[in-house]
């Protein structure tokens, strides 16, 4: 099995707030994260795919498509802009790192055909990341 992966960039604002919480209890929770100003995060995205080289190319999949595939349905979305309110596919997600890993897996996992999706890993902070290794 060889796994490849590939590496995006965005920069995009959100704030972790819960609803159904008072804003005393989201702030003894999420912090800072809660203001209702929102933060931004310079986020890096890097999707692992994993498969067997095609005996034509060498390739497990074509990593120019996987890069334009990852630039329509996700940075395109993500890049510049307010999770909590301009994402179709975090509509209704309180858009923790987890949570986000987790919606991205679930666009991709459509998409990508001709290897297998094996991990998301969406890096916060240099100190915060996720990995995501799909549905158990």
């Amino acid at each position: 099995m060889v796994f490849l992966t590939r590496r995006e960039r965005f920069n995009a604002a959100h704030r972790l707030y819960n609803k159904e919480w008072s804003d005393e209890k989201n702030k003894e929770v999420f912090g800072k994260c809660s203001n209702a100003n929102y933060h931004g995060h310079n986020f890096e995205l890097f999707v692992t795919v994993k498969g067997l080289p095609d005996p034509d190319t060498g390739f497990i999949v074509n990593a120019h498509s996987l890069s334009v595939l990852l630039q329509s349905e996700i940075i395109d979305k993500l890049d510049h802009s307010n999770l909590n309110l301009d994402v179709d596919f975090l509509k209704d997600v309180l858009p923790s790192s987890e949570n986000i890993v987790i919606a991205i897996w679930g666009v991709l996992e459509k998409l990508i055909t001709d290897c297998e999706l094996h991990c998301i890993k969406l890096v916060e902070t240099e100190n915060i990341f996720v990995e995501y290794y799909g549905p158990q």
